[in-house]
């Protein structure tokens, strides 16, 4: 018998990516919506590409111009290369590991990500996305780019660890509660803040279908709450809605409008699936919603900044890795 090659960690963070330039904008959005998880329809095949170049094309300029008011660029690029980095460093105290990055819709893109596991060589492979709740449009859609991607012949032997989702981990909602406190922190200590727990929408249709999001982004809810102990009043709503078809509600504009109508004076937004700081916090929340609420009689308006490369986020990410390799007793030792 042959010596067993001791365990190589190659960890691969999914996420849905962003554009590195206002340039990239338009292909962007065009590898967005070409997406079959995202466009599905009768005969969509035949109409997809077509579909998705028209939407691309309308939409760029006012993203484009909402890209420009942040820097030019999405900055979940270099969030995420960070805590790729942040990642294998924690990783390699215990074990040999390396960290590559898949983004959906714009480099580095998941083929990229398998050839950087491929030539490290790697015989441990675990598909970790930076979504803490799982949805089709966002898990599903990344684990069924990389069985596209992926051939088995690039890793012989190797085994592959999938981890569908983590929104009820004790030590992600820790990071969580860290990051509420330490934005509360910002309101005079008589204030009581109405907290806005603000997630990414999905049309209606993708919960009707099976998708577990709606309840999972309410079970984080829940437990962030729980966790916390404000005994604060609290809203959960969603964002970001495209097209015409129905989405979750409420919607946070809507909520917006409710906040005025309960004569809120204080609000904090609590960002509860996003991991990263990019364009859904940096302007649609931090921008828009700031200037919709201030204008509305809102005085103090607070938004949690994402957890980033926040210590307990990258501890809570090794957690995860090193409870599914084969030495289940290194994800005791990284507590």
């Amino acid at each position: 018998m042959g010596l067993q090659k001791e365990p190589k960690i190659g960890v691969v963070l999914f996420q849905l990516g962003g554009p590195d330039s206002l340039e990239a904008v338009e292909p962007f959005l065009y590898n967005l919506f070409c997406d079959p998880d995202i466009i599905d329809f009768p005969f969509a095949k035949i109409a997809r590409q077509p579909l998705a170049k028209l939407i691309s094309i309308s939409r760029a300029k006012k993203v484009r111009d909402h890209y420009a008011h942040i820097g030019g660029k999405s900055p979940i690029v270099e969030w995420t290369k960070r805590q790729a980095a942040a990642l294998e460093e924690e990783l390699r105290t215990h074990q040999d590991a390396r960290v590559a990055i898949a983004m959906r819709y714009w480099h580095p893109f998941t083929d990229e990500a398998i050839e950087k596991l491929r030539r490290e060589e790697c015989n441990e492979l675990v598909l970790l996305p930076l979504y803490p709740q799982y949805s089709h449009t966002t898990t599903r859609s990344s684990y069924n780019e990389w069985q596209r991607r992926f051939k088995p012949t690039m890793f012989p032997g190797a085994n592959i660890h999938a981890i569908q989702s983590y929104h009820d981990h004790p030590a992600y909602i820790d990071c969580m509660v860290e990051k509420v406190n330490e934005t509360l922190a910002r309101f005079p200590g008589e204030a009581r803040p109405h907290l806005v727990f603000s997630a990414h929408g999905v049309p209606v249709s993708v919960i009707q279908a099976g998708d577990p999001y709606q309840r999972h982004v309410e079970e984080t809810t829940r437990l962030v709450l729980e966790r916390g102990k404000w005994e604060l009043p609290f809203t959960v709503c969603y964002q970001s809605k495209v097209g015409s078809s129905r989405w979750l509600e409420p919607s946070i504009h809507t909520v917006t409008h409710q906040m005025a109508e309960k004569k809120e004076r204080h609000v904090l937004v609590i960002p509860i699936a996003f991991v990263s700081d990019h364009i859904e916090t940096l302007h649609e929340i931090d921008v828009e919603v700031r200037e919709e609420m201030l204008a509305l009689g809102v005085e103090q308006f607070e938004m949690m900044p994402g957890l980033n490369t926040s210590p307990k986020f990258i501890q809570t990410l090794v957690e995860l890795v090193l409870a599914r390799v084969t030495k289940p007793a290194l994800a005791a030792q990284a507590r």
